[in-house]
């Protein structure tokens, strides 16, 4: 279906906010900047579990897809919810064997040190950024990169993004310069730890487009290991229809079972318990997420669909917190899109999906369409993407993940495809 059509435009882009800042050797080697190329949300770590406590003498191997690309980088490690200073001992970022199936290899030639002010062990704080000093190592755009952290000493709760579709690799003692991954024998498909972020220097950066979503755009559904989320396959678009320079970066803010109006460890229909992993609250979570990224100047909302089968909240709750978040984002300058609730009918058992929650659903979507059109700066209607015209409440089969509320592949590249290119400014 033509991409064009499901579409809504109304209004005319906010102005757009400056991009992050350039260090002053970046100043004096030309018009060059730092621009996010790869971030993910962080929560706090479950009540029970490794994320609840903690890595001790052991390395972490994680792989990350860059958006955009450039001849430095540094890195972004968080302690944000976590209950005590936290030593990183070690680090490293290297490229991968792509012979390797699971990516737990590393190409030697390619392992550099990450230092922080000068030493390459440090202290993050409670509740805490640390940020690397810049490397010169040159990242192409969506290129595969491999971040290896050491904590010798027990971290306690980590600061985590659950669902990252990636193995990981963790390991006793000090792996960070491993170039094999024999020595990591915990290999998760999930779980990106204390690692949030990713900039890289670049010539007159054109910014960043944050995604604020749930689970649709944090993948689940999506081949695990091949970076097909939607938000993925936005940024492969965008990179096909401009040259480097000016393609802006694509950073998936998106957190499984987020909610605008509930926090992760409620509970929801159909005896789901809840987890922190899922978030704080959507609002709650624009001053960690969204506005603090580098150079973002616009931002895409997709949520509500939790709120409406886990909580049962109504259309007036959700469209009002849809309000704010894009009364705050016109605030700080940024361009504000937002996208429609997809379908689900199937999904659960009794309580998930109901007539009641669809006309919730519905309500939300005639109000985007209509009058919330105006307010925002384009409307994305992924619903008339998504949905199955002989039966609207349902997701099309061909783009359905099997569990009927989450796209697979297909379903996400048809989502990205439904972007207009020109409202992110090109």
């Amino acid at each position: 279906m033509a991409s064009a059509a499901t579409l809504l435009i109304a209004g005319t882009p906010a102005v757009t906010a400056s991009a992050g800042p350039a260090d002053t050797d970046s100043a004096r080697r030309g018009r060059t900047e730092w621009a996010a190329s790869w971030a993910a949300a962080v929560t706090r770590g479950n009540t029970v579990g490794l994320t609840n406590t903690g890595l001790n003498n052991q390395s972490i191997r994680m792989t990350v897809q860059t958006t955009v690309g450039g001849d430095r980088l540094r890195v972004r490690l968080t302690n944000l919810y976590g209950e005590q200073a936290v030593q990183v001992g070690h680090a490293t970022v290297a490229r991968p064997v792509a012979a390797t199936e699971d990516r737990s290899d590393i190409d030697p030639a390619t392992v550099r040190e990450l230092t922080f002010s000068g030493a390459t062990s440090a202290t993050i704080n409670r509740g805490a950024e640390l940020l690397s000093d810049p490397l010169d190592f040159p990242v192409d755009e969506q290129e595969d990169l491999v971040v290896t952290l050491y904590f010798p000493v027990l971290t306690g709760p980590v600061s985590f993004h659950g669902q990252s579709r990636v193995t990981n690799f963790i390991g006793a003692t000090d792996l960070t310069t491993a170039a094999d991954g024999a020595g990591f024998t915990i290999k998760p498909n999930c779980c990106w730890m204390f690692l949030s972020g990713i900039d890289v220097e670049r010539r007159m950066s054109p910014g960043s487009v944050v995604v604020l979503g749930d689970s649709i755009g944090d993948g689940n559904g999506s081949t695990v290991n091949e970076d097909r989320r939607w938000p993925d396959l936005l940024a492969a678009r965008l990179i096909d229809a401009r040259p480097e320079v000016r393609t802006p970066g694509v950073l998936n803010m998106s957190l499984s079972g987020n909610r605008l109006n509930h926090e992760g460890p409620e509970p929801g229909a159909g005896g789901f318990p809840g987890y922190n992993e899922l978030g704080p609250n959507a609002l709650a979570r624009l001053n960690e997420d969204v506005f603090p990224q580098t150079g973002v100047r616009t931002l895409i909302t997709h949520l509500g669909i939790n709120d409406i089968w886990m909580n049962g909240d109504s259309a007036e709750s959700i469209i009002a917190a849809l309000r704010q978040i894009n009364q705050q984002a016109r605030e700080r300058g940024l361009t504000s899109l937002v996208g429609t609730i997809t379908p689900y009918e199937g999904n659960g058992g009794p309580g998930v999906w109901t007539e009641e929650k669809e006309a919730t659903r519905q309500a939300v979507n005639a109000w985007l369409r209509g009058a919330g059109a105006a307010e925002f700066d384009g409307v994305l209607d992924f619903d008339a993407v998504l949905r199955d015209p002989e039966r609207p409440s349902r997701l099309l089969p061909a783009y359905d993940a099997g569990d009927h509320i989450h796209p697979n592949d297909s379903g996400a590249q048809a989502m990205a495809d439904a972007v207009p290119l020109r409202l992110l400014g090109l």
